[in-house]
């Protein structure tokens, strides 16, 4: 019998590519099945969703038709749909999509291979978008890599509730990993030669373990566990919420200096009032005082954020404040989007009173005046001297790249291996996020 072969497609953000990377080892682990990456190549087909987007549902469906005629031309063939919009969704895809083999769930990940097998073996559907804590976790192998940069995941779920959210209805409350847990596997990814360490959560700055001595592990407390791990060069950490931004983790930014300098710190809006209909417990005055803060510790750290444009009762002059507080507290980069309804949320129950067309418009002045703040960042670092660590060689001209403290792509040429290397770089030119390079030394 020939060997079955996987083919996993993964949306959204960065914490559906580590579910998807770890399940990929899991499957070739418990299975001893083939991860292929081109679709046709495949007899089972795993597709991990994101319900962030507009239309997520709708993506979703016309993804699914374009594996229909697989499926059509082979029966035996197994289809898998999980992530955020098959918790959201759950049995309405089997409803819609009958050709669907199984739903899973982001917390359900890990049962998936077991859930392969039981349609190979029972010729049934199977459903489960449960959320059974931390348990995935006890399960997913530590991934083998040759890369020096990780994602890790510390906290899973939100209790943040925010008007326009799916999040906590679809990936559930907030469940911290253990600490050691988490410990344990940055150490092993260090053995690979792992330099980077990026934490992951929705919350991650609401990191809170309690041990069975009663002992309370909270973010910044875990920032400096992982920073007295031998090997590690540097963390960063998606995302973190100005609410849980405490002053102990202000502080350890003045005591750890893996810390990079770079924060991305979302706001989503300039406007009191709409952070009030947002329900974004926190204040301009308390979103402010915490850059001021780190500015004055790290006076190079630079401040990326989300923005959305056009929620429900946005007006011109709320827009306005938005583009004022970029201004303000210097904003390097932003991920930024047009509001749309997410089903279920209280703000899909809002009137949305301003037109797309408005929206577009809002957000293109938005992202303009964005690039223009990048550009003027870019531009500060020519001539200087970058830390860069070096991740490969890009294939179409044999330059080395590596990543910035503050997350810019560097390009240069070395007549040295550098890759996995930190390195100093002069710069001499840029392109908005790109800078380009001469080779300085080794670090």
């Amino acid at each position: 019998m020939s060997r079955n072969k996987v083919y996993i497609k993964t949306w959204g953000c960065q914490m559906n590519t580590y579910d998807s990377t770890k399940l990929s080892h899991y499957i070739n682990k418990e299975l001893n099945f083939a991860i292929v990456t081109i679709a046709k190549h495949a007899n089972i087909f795993i597709l991990n969703t994101c319900s962030i987007r507009e239309k997520a549902q709708e993506k979703l469906f016309h993804q699914l038709g374009r594996w229909k005629i697989f499926k059509q031309n082979n029966p035996n063939i197994i289809i898998c749909v999980g992530g955020c919009v098959a918790a959201q969704e759950g049995e309405k895809i089997f409803k819609r999509a009958s050709y669907v083999d199984i739903i899973f769930g982001p917390q359900t990940i890990h049962r998936l291979p077991k859930m392969i097998q039981d349609v190979y073996n029972f010729k049934k559907k199977l459903i489960d978008i449960s959320f059974p804590k931390t348990e995935k976790f006890n399960y997913l192998p530590v991934i083998k890599t040759t890369q020096h940069t990780s994602y890790v995941t510390i906290i899973e779920g939100c209790n943040k509730y925010c008007t326009y959210c799916i999040v906590p209805f679809t990936r559930g409350k907030e469940i911290s990993r253990p600490y050691k847990d988490i410990l344990l596997e940055i150490q092993q990814l260090i053995i690979q030669g792992i330099k980077e360490i990026h934490l992951l959560g929705q919350n991650v700055n609401s990191y809170k373990y309690i041990d069975i001595d009663n002992n309370i592990i909270t973010f910044d407390k875990l920032l400096i566990m992982i920073s007295n791990i031998k090997g590690i060069y540097r963390i960063r950490y998606t995302t973190s919420n100005p609410q849980d931004f405490t002053q102990g983790l202000i502080n350890v930014y003045g005591k750890i200096p893996q810390l990079v300098n770079f924060l991305h710190l979302p706001v989503q809006s300039g406007s009191e009032k709409i952070l009030s209909l947002m329900k974004r417990r926190y204040s301009l005055t308390q979103y402010k005082n915490i850059i001021y803060q780190l500015k004055k510790i790290r006076p190079n750290i630079h401040i990326s954020s989300d923005f959305i444009v056009g929620f429900p009762g946005e007006t011109q002059e709320d827009f306005n404040q938005t583009i004022q507080l970029i201004l303000d507290m210097d904003i390097d980069m932003s991920y930024s989007f047009i509001y749309s309804a997410r089903p279920g949320t209280i703000a899909s129950k809002m009137v949305d009173n301003v037109s797309l067309q408005e929206k577009k418009r809002r957000l293109y002045i938005l992202q303009d005046y964005i690039q223009q703040q990048t550009k003027k960042f870019s531009s500060y670092m020519l001539h200087s001297i970058q830390t860069v660590l070096v991740e490969g060689i890009s294939k179409h001209n044999q330059f080395f790249f590596g990543k910035t403290e503050n997350n810019r792509i560097v390009f240069f040429k070395s007549t040295y291996n550098c890759v996995g290397k930190i390195v100093k770089v002069y710069i001499n030119n840029f392109y908005l996020y790109t800078l380009y390079a001469t080779f300085v030394s080794m670090h």
